[in-house]
């Protein structure tokens, strides 16, 4: 085994050293990947990988540095993002990446992105035309 291996090995083994807490975060990340436009909420989330939801707060900060909340709401917005580009109207935008009102949808979008969708989906039709 070469220093370098072993130094990479004693950090992982410092950072990540409980296997089944970062099997939980890992699985919870690719649950939500693939349903991030369905109703996710902290209840179903713990339900599915069998933690508290308090304790899935804690791990997935650890290893991801922010919330589940936050992490399903970034990928709404990127995937909007993709969305709104391909001319897809805000309305439908919203409800096909898992919003359940166009109006929250259009603050979250703003707060994220700094434009509003309108805006952004202006700006990106005006970008592709060029």
């Amino acid at each position: 085994m070469t220093y370098y291996f072993r130094q990479v090995s004693k950090l992982m083994d410092d950072c990540y050293s409980n296997k089944e807490q970062l099997d939980t975060v890992i699985r919870t990340r690719h649950y939500i990947n693939n349903h991030f436009e369905k109703e996710l909420n902290l209840n179903f989330l713990s339900k599915v990988r069998f933690t508290s939801k308090f304790h899935l707060i804690r791990l997935f900060k650890k290893y991801y540095g922010q919330t589940p909340k936050q992490y399903i709401i970034d990928k709404r917005i990127e995937q909007a993002k993709v969305l709104l580009k391909k001319g897809i109207n805000i309305t439908d935008t919203c409800f096909e990446v898992g919003f359940d009102t166009p109006s929250s949808f259009s603050t979250l979008f703003k707060s994220r992105v700094g434009l509003p969708p309108t805006e952004f989906q202006k700006r990106a039709t005006f970008t592709k035309s060029e």
